[in-house]
């Protein structure tokens, strides 16, 4: 009854204060528990043994082990807290970011379905004969239906990346010759936007990779790049070799991202349209996704290197930094 006693007595005034708890922080009220529990079960055993009359040897050696015991589960506790709610702040933003991808993929798969079913309608109902509207909405229907395609192919490469099932084998790759193959490929979609791409004469540098992923980079970089810079400007594409090894730059013209966004431009469905100077609107890009920047995060990452953004002059550069071989 004695040791009952003093554990409520330090038990209710503990869960009182536990009460006004409630809105801090996970490894605060896990803390605070073990302590309260550690509190009501020393208290109960210095009152009990107080009555017993026992040593003052004995009472000292208890008193240690009881305290040591608490110390190490207060501190165990609030570790564990902290991992908690680091855990449970992750599985919330992921549920978060999961929502967003499907929102977003949702809305742009469900734009282009419902114009390739107006198209294949008024083919098929005949509103439209003339061979020229014909050939117009068959371009149209091979145009929405490859940005389909290529929507679809970069949430597989996204959930490989993610999975952890990339598995590249790495080895010495021109890092001009990819530069070169990239510029070919998005030369007419800058045409087009009236964008210059401009390359950096000079040395390209061979890097430790994987041809195939450091040329999907290196595309991606490019696309958003064009996608963001206003018509009549330019996208420059520079690389070179330093003491940490090689590296490769995209500077667009997109006038600079806010720097509460900058963390953020690799998340996966973040896109940041409000931050960038122009829209990509009618230029023949398409709505982006948000994936091509988590995408060439996941791909840099997974061929051992690193990619950063910073703002500059009148834009923003994004760079890659690769192992040399």
């Amino acid at each position: 009854m004695l040791a009952l006693v003093c554990s409520l007595a330090v038990a209710l005034p503990g869960a009182f204060v536990l009460s006004r708890l409630r809105r801090r922080a996970v490894a605060l009220h896990v803390g605070a528990l073990v302590a309260l529990a550690v509190a009501a079960v020393a208290a109960g055993i210095v009152g009990a043994a107080l009555a017993m009359f026992i040593s003052t040897h004995d009472l000292t050696v208890l008193l240690v082990v009881v305290v040591t015991s608490g110390v190490v589960s207060v501190a165990v506790a609030l570790w564990l807290g902290r991992r908690f709610a680091a855990d449970a702040m992750w599985a919330a933003e992921a549920e978060s970011t999961r929502r967003e991808l499907v929102a977003w993929v949702s809305h742009d798969l469900r734009t282009p379905l419902a114009g390739l079913r107006a198209m294949a309608e008024a083919l098929e109902d005949g509103v439209v004969d003339d061979p020229e509207t014909v050939a117009e909405y068959h371009k149209r229907m091979r145009l929405e239906t490859d940005r389909m395609t290529g929507l679809v192919d970069d949430l597989f490469e996204l959930s490989r990346i993610n999975a952890g099932a990339l598995r590249l084998t790495l080895a010495s790759v021109a890092l001009g010759d990819v530069v070169s193959d990239a510029l070919a490929g998005a030369a007419p979609i800058a045409g087009a936007r009236h964008v210059r791409l401009e390359a950096a004469a000079g040395d390209w540098p061979a890097v430790l990779g994987s041809e195939p992923e450091l040329s999907r980079v290196v595309g991606n970089l490019l696309v958003n790049a064009i996608r963001h810079t206003p018509a009549d400007g330019s996208v420059t594409v520079t690389g070179g070799r330093d003491s940490e090894g090689a590296w490769l730059a995209v500077t667009d013209g997109c006038g600079g991202i806010p720097a509460d966004d900058l963390p953020r431009v690799f998340e996966v469905a973040f896109r940041g349209e409000a931050a960038r100077t122009p829209g990509a609107a009618g230029t023949g890009l398409g709505n982006s996704a948000g994936l091509g920047l988590a995408i060439v995060r996941g791909l840099v990452e997974a061929q051992h290197g690193r990619v950063d953004v910073a703002n500059v002059t009148g834009g923003c550069r994004f760079e890659v930094r690769l192992a040399a071989p």
